[in-house]
Parts: structure tokens; C-alpha cells; sequence
């Protein structure tokens, strides 16, 4: 076999490896793609449109939250824990008629609480809760968000008064409310289970 003929099956093989490589590669980011967007849902949609349409940029970003928040443990809460954060929760909605920013300044507290208390990083560490948040309870956390801007910035008009701004202020506390829920009912939910499998046990 000539020197030339080598050459050119050489030459055909690699471009061959390197078409495999390519096709498997392209395959598996299709399919980390694709699992991110159920993971993540409108939380996949926000991290696409803040990078401009850059579907890469986005699932690259949304990969690491993954890598630094998805081993995170939630720790349950004691029932009369959970009590006591629900009735903190219903007194700031009874609260919101009167004195609307301060319920929701009280609600935006009581779910950094909730989710300190679960598990999540706490204190001031308000981004980095969020992206713990953003990883295990995705499709509520723009909620969260929504709360922290209104009780920290003031609505779009007035902190206090004002149609649309008190509107704004009652639709991040509603809004706010299905996270609640959840990082409550859920840590209720996975106690009564525990109890249930030791009762079998």
C-alpha cells in the first residue's frame, strides 16, 4: 500500500472521529438543555432573555447553579416552628389593609426566615438565597424576587399610598405567598412521610 493511500485513509478517519465527537457532543448539550428548561421552567425563560436570546450563555449559568446549590439538603421544620411562621404570614396579610408596606416589609423578612430556617443561606445573603431558591423551587421564586424589590424599593408610585402602588405591593405579597407555601407545606409534607415510613419500619 502506497505512502498516499496511508495518508488518505488516515485523513478519513479522523474527520470521521471528529464528525462522532461533534454529533455526540451536540446530543448531549441538547439534552442538558432540555433537562435545565424542566428543572428550572420560567426561571430557564428569565436566564435566556437576560442573556439576549443566547440559549449557551444561559444554560451554561443555570449548570453552575446547579453545581453550587443542587446538593443542598432542606432540614425540616418542627410543627410548632411552622405554626408559628404561618401565623406571622396570615397576621402581615390582615396587617397589609392598614399599613401596606410595612406588611409586606414583614413578609419579605418572614420568608428569608422561612427559607434560613430550611436551609438556605440566610442572613443578608439575599443573592445567594435566591440562587439556592432558584435551583429547588424554581417556579416561585420570581415571587420571592418581586416581594424583595417592592419592600426594599417602594412600588412603582408611592412606598404608601397611591392605587397602583398598593396594587403592586398586594400582587408580590400574593405572589410571594405559593414560595411560602411551598418551603412551609413542603417541610410538612416530608415530616409526615418520615413519620409514616417509622411507623412501618
Amino acid at each position: 500500500m502506497s505512502t498516499g493511500v496511508i495518508i488518505l485513509i488516515v485523513i478519513a478517519v479522523v474527520v470521521v472521529l471528529g464528525a462522532i465527537a461533534l454529533a455526540l457532543r451536540t446530543r448531549g448539550g441538547a439534552r442538558g438543555g432540555r433537562a435545565l428548561k424542566r428543572r428550572f421552567g420560567p426561571e430557564y425563560e428569565r436566564a435566556v432573555a437576560r442573556h439576549d436570546g443566547d440559549t449557551k450563555a444561559a444554560e451554561h449559568e443555570l449548570a453552575q447553579l446547579v453545581e453550587r446549590h443542587g446538593g443542598l439538603k432542606e432540614r425540616a421544620l418542627e410543627p410548632a416552628d411552622a405554626e408559628r411562621f404561618e401565623a406571622r404570614w396570615a397576621a402581615a396579610q390582615e396587617h397589609f389593609v392598614d399599613a401596606p408596606h410595612e406588611a409586606v416589609a414583614e413578609a419579605e423578612r418572614l420568608l428569608a426566615e422561612v427559607a434560613g430556617a430550611r436551609g438556605y443561606p440566610d442572613g443578608d445573603r439575599y443573592e445567594e438565597r435566591v440562587e439556592a431558591l432558584a435551583v429547588h423551587h424554581a417556579p416561585h421564586v420570581q415571587g420571592y424576587r418581586h416581594l424583595h424589590h417592592v419592600a426594599r424599593n417602594g412600588s412603582g408610585t408611592s412606598r404608601t399610598s397611591g392605587t397602583s402602588g398598593t396594587e403592586e405591593m398586594r400582587e408580590a405579597l400574593l405572589e410571594a405567598r405559593a414560595l411560602f407555601e411551598e418551603l412551609v407545606g413542603g417541610s410538612r409534607s416530608r415530616r409526615t412521610s418520615e413519620r409514616t415510613h417509622a411507623g412501618r419500619s
